[in-house]
């Protein structure tokens, strides 16, 4: 159907009311309230399965990593959904909800007492009867759907409303956005951190769960409150189904030479299409857009015959752009790594004095360090470096290599720290005594905690935006669902690691380099290890960085004009 030029002047118009800064802290709002609420419950939740559900500690551990696992996996799931077929609005909206109804079923384990096993007033302790187990996995698997419709949609949505190619300064405030994002992210898990943690122990579980379902409440609110306000961006129908259709296609057409460059090959592309010739990368799949035999293969108006033979250029190039950034995203899974060990520097601070100005601080406080490491960084970067250099500052690529060499040195400095703790526990007479709090500062952990939200703020963001750059707008949620599956796949890692260091490390004595006892343990030997790991890591990212090339081949996915009539031919 043709569409009048005034009637498009129209939409364009009712399109430019829409979106903007204005709509900024109704997306942010959602995302950090979610941070908040859930960030707030991953921290303390296995004291809630130790203490009410009378778990035993590596039981408890195995379901808060699948947790964990879970939350970081749905993102993928979200921005497929998200980009295929309901679009980024309806998918957050949708997450939104069910994360909500989520936290009310944990909130109801906490307030009606026969949903836990009994108290415990003697061993062996009651366990919890499958139904009982069965209304917490519930909640949990609730909580994690929830997390994978709304992270990886909620900084492309708000990408969506601020989004306009045709302004000079876009570049520039596209960077900016990306930032301070993440910055407001920090930001909720630090007060999260700090003040849901608190509560949690200090009022009891009823008002500790309670507070995140307010936050979620009051999230959805303001979600929903800017509804008429959003830029909605449709999704793209044949994502799914696109990329098949390449692959199927490529491989009949297989037996098929492709064509030397510049010649006068006929591609298959949309009538008003800015792809109108795929790029020599991964060309085997450039077969899928070749017109063979365009009289048996195209109808009287120009569409395929068979969508499983011919494919557009553009359905092509989407294909290939997942394809070559995995490479590359496949080096932050070392950096998820990392950052996951965090629960080892909580025992160590445990060891340690924790005053700071006559006041003794929780061995979790400490990450909070990490959280202000990065927003400072962020913040100098944003506004300080940016200005001073008067260009684009560091290219993404730098930025990502640059996160990676500073987790590396995290781990060095975190195993000579370890070894002076663990040194000055012998001198003391702890060697048998875990427990027994040495004369040496926890803040010596602060620098391992600084260098590591430093990497994460270089490379993380950089991850995020890389991938936004190299697709097109409507697969934006998968490029940063790509980020979420890299730490879950840095859970993963990092859990086959310790599984490994403890049994293969293990003496005859039974202890081991991560052994309950961390003082007769040799917790140095193993962040030593990591940052071995990390070295070959930025070998690995500065091999794929050169194999990847161009970050330009294609620069305006955008512009493209989505009509579904006719076709051109070169």
């Amino acid at each position: 159907m043709e569409i009048s030029i005034d009637e498009e002047k129209s939409t364009q118009q009712l399109t430019s009311k829409k979106g903007g800064v204005r709509t900024m802290p109704f997306i942010i709002a959602n995302e950090t309230f979610e941070n908040v609420a859930s960030v707030g419950l991953h921290i303390n939740m296995i004291l809630y399965l130790l203490y009410e559900y009378h778990f035993d500690p590596a039981t408890g551990a195995i379901i808060i990593f699948l947790w964990n696992a879970m939350s970081n996996f749905m993102p993928i799931f979200g921005a497929f959904l998200s980009d295929s077929l309901l679009g980024r609005f309806r998918v957050i909206a949708g997450g939104t909800v069910m994360e909500l109804l989520g936290l009310v079923v944990l909130w109801l384990t906490a307030i009606i007492r026969s949903a836990r096993p009994p108290e415990c007033h003697a061993q062996p302790c009651p366990t919890p009867t499958p139904p009982q187990l069965l209304l917490l996995i519930s909640s949990l698997a609730l909580t994690a759907i929830g997390a994978g419709g709304i992270r990886p949609c909620s900084i492309a949505f708000g990408a969506d409303q601020i989004n306009h190619p045709e302004n000079p300064q876009n570049e520039r405030n596209m960077k900016s956005f990306f930032n301070w994002y993440y910055v407001s992210v920090g930001i909720s898990v630090m007060v999260a951190v700090i003040f849901i943690v608190y509560i949690q122990a200090k009022y009891g579980w009823i008002v500790g769960f309670g507070i995140p379902v307010g936050l979620m409440i009051v999230s959805a609110t303001v979600f929903f409150l800017g509804s008429l306000l959003y830029v909605k961006v449709k999704p793209n129908k044949s994502l799914f189904t696109g990329f098949a259709q390449v692959i199927a296609a490529a491989w009949k057409n297989r037996h098929l030479a492709l064509p030397p460059n510049n010649s006068e090959t006929s591609w298959y592309f949309k009538n008003g299409s800015n792809l109108v010739e795929p790029t020599n990368k991964a060309r085997y799949l450039n077969k899928a857009c070749m017109i063979k035999n365009r009289e048996r293969e195209l109808d009287s108006d120009g569409i395929p015959v068979d969508p499983w033979n011919l494919c557009t250029v553009r359905q092509v190039e989407e294909l290939k752009a997942i394809i070559k950034v995995l490479p590359m995203w496949s080096t932050g899974i070392i950096l998820a790594t990392i950052i996951s060990q965090h629960s080892f520097s909580v025992v160590q601070a445990g060891s340690m004095d924790r005053h700071l100005f006559g006041l003794e601080l929780p061995p979790t406080s400490f990450s909070v360090f990490l959280i202000l490491s990065l927003t400072i960084w962020v913040a100098i970067y944003d506004r300080l470096l940016i200005p001073l250099l008067k260009s684009r500052g560091l290219t993404l690529k730098h930025r990502m290599g640059a996160g990676l060499v500073l987790s590396c040195l995290a781990m060095v400095v975190a195993a000579l720290v370890e070894r002076k703790r663990r040194n000055e526990a012998i001198k003391e007479g702890f060697i048998d005594n875990p427990k027994g709090v040495v004369h040496m500062s926890a803040m010596w952990l602060v620098p391992q905690y600084c260098l590591t939200g430093l990497a994460e703020a270089l490379n993380a963001i950089g991850q995020i935006e890389f991938y936004y750059s190299q697709f097109p707008k409507t697969m934006s949620s998968i490029a940063v669902a790509l980020f979420y599956l890299g730490l879950g796949m840095g859970n993963l890692v990092a859990s086959i690691i310790v599984k490994v260091v403890n049994v293969g490390t293990r003496r005859s004595n039974g202890v081991s380099w991560l052994s309950t006892n961390l003082n007769r343990g040799y917790y140095d030997y193993y962040y030593a290890l990591l940052s071995i790991l990390s070295f070959i890591n930025v070998l690995y990212f500065l091999l794929c960085s050169w194999i990847y090339g161009n970050t330009q081949d294609i620069n305006n996915w955008d512009d493209e004009q989505e009509a579904d009539h006719g076709i051109h031919k070169i």
